[in-house]
């Protein structure tokens, strides 16, 4: 009697896909990689943000987050209220229906336990949570993976990011910080590993040939107006930003360098288009990247990269271009040092274009230096996720489905 066939083993990922976030997506596509090499027979699909977008360039099948469509803009009628708060109700047995059609379920990088940007606790939070919470009573095994996590203070989004944390299957951190802020909110973290960030899994073109000449400079700019902590003053740490990031453009423009303006998120344009405003020169040119392999093909072709996005800093990283962060949170701090570069972070809070320019200066005369630095960091990177990419297999695929995962690295 033969035995009967093995089925496929059904696959979830989850988060804000698609919704124009450069580094989202590229977490997604380092994950799906990962899937098309060790479980090649896994169905896939997506619960997230923007499903047309990911289905048409990732080709799975995919379902909004929310059921209300308007979930993410502000409600000031009693109407649209209501719409929210019936949502948040009917998103609890949407999720939970989602989820127990799947063995597993993603939940690819990203800083889905940190608040370093604006974020109300009904919002995202309570979405993962409801993930969380469903793989649990449902036995679906839910693997945070790669992801970032920061202390939080605000008691309700605190309270549903450690919850989120506990209720999962698998958990790792793209840095040592990010499991320590898991211990300090209350999660037992003795299990779990660091690893790099999943785009660093990701596949980068080859660099350019030096050149005698000074080059372009990549500036990669972010709408940015502070975090949760910074909602008094986010006007003032906006303007601040804007107009040290607009005198270190216009100073690179004066000595003649190409500079290249980048953004990561669909909300970054406004920026550029106030930078372009300010400096009127055709040295200034902005590029409009859809994926992070766009961002990476800009900015290999530069001498240098100062940027502010997370998965910007992690583009130049990956080309082996030497960059300088300005840093809005301790996790850019964290990569730059796992990298070499810890010397070069500057406070996006307090850009002062004086000192901006220096540390430039700085990193520009290290420059063959810190390419050789990032090329054996980079190597290194590759292999710690080759290694965690077999935890996952091991740890949350069904033992009928090993068959394909990939061999241990030498």
């Amino acid at each position: 009697m033969t035995s009967a066939p093995e089925l496929p083993v059904r696959v979830g990922v989850f988060g804000l896909l698609g919704s124009g976030n450069l580094g989202n997506d590229g977490s997604l596509e380092a994950v799906l990689a990962y899937l098309r090499a060790d479980h090649p027979d896994a169905v896939v699909d997506a619960l997230c943000g923007g499903p047309e977008a990911v289905t048409a360039r990732f080709g799975i099948p995919a379902t909004r987050m929310h059921w209300n469509r308007a979930e993410y803009r502000t409600a000031s009628r009693v109407g649209s209220i209501a719409a929210k708060g019936l949502g948040k109700f009917v998103d609890i047995f949407r999720t939970a229906a989602w989820v127990r059609r799947h063995d597993v379920v993603i939940v690819p990088g990203m800083g889905v336990l940190e608040a370093t940007l604006p974020l109300r606790p009904w919002g995202f939070p309570y979405s993962l949570f409801l993930l969380c919470a469903s793989g649990r009573l449902t036995r679906t095994r839910v693997a945070l993976v790669s992801v970032g996590a920061a202390e939080i203070r605000n008691r309700p989004t605190r309270a549903l990011v450690r919850w989120s944390g506990r209720l999962a299957a698998y958990r790792s951190y793209r840095d040592a910080q990010s499991r320590d802020a898991m211990r300090a909110m209350g999660v037992d973290t003795a299990r779990d590993e660091v690893y790099p960030d999943l785009a660093f899994s990701l596949s980068a073109p080859p660099s350019s040939p030096p050149s005698d000449t000074p080059g372009p400079v990549c500036v990669g700019v972010m709408d940015f107006h502070g975090g949760n902590d910074d909602r008094a003053r986010a006007d003032e740490i906006y303007r601040r930003y804007l107009d040290g990031t607009i005198r270190f453009v216009r100073t690179l423009v004066e000595e003649g360098r190409p500079v290249r303006l980048l953004t990561g998120d669909r909300c970054d344009a406004t920026v550029v288009a106030a930078i372009l405003s300010a400096v009127d020169s055709p040295l200034v040119t902005a590029a409009e990247p859809a994926s992070l392999d766009d961002l990476m093909n800009e900015m290999v072709a530069a001498d240098t990269v100062v940027a502010v996005r997370y998965h910007n800093l992690i583009c130049a990283l990956k080309t082996g271009t030497p960059v300088l962060a300005l840093s809005y949170a301790a996790k850019s701090d964290a990569l730059m040092e796992r990298m070499g570069l810890g010397a070069y972070c500057h406070p996006a809070r307090e850009v002062d274009a004086d000192r901006l320019l220096e540390q430039f200066r700085a990193l520009e005369k290290r420059s063959p230096e810190l390419r050789q630095t990032l090329a054996e960091r980079n190597q290194a990177a590759a292999r710690q996720l080759d290694d965690q990419f077999g935890s996952l297999t091991a740890a949350v695929f069904p033992a009928t489905h090993h068959t394909h995962a990939r061999q241990e690295s030498p």
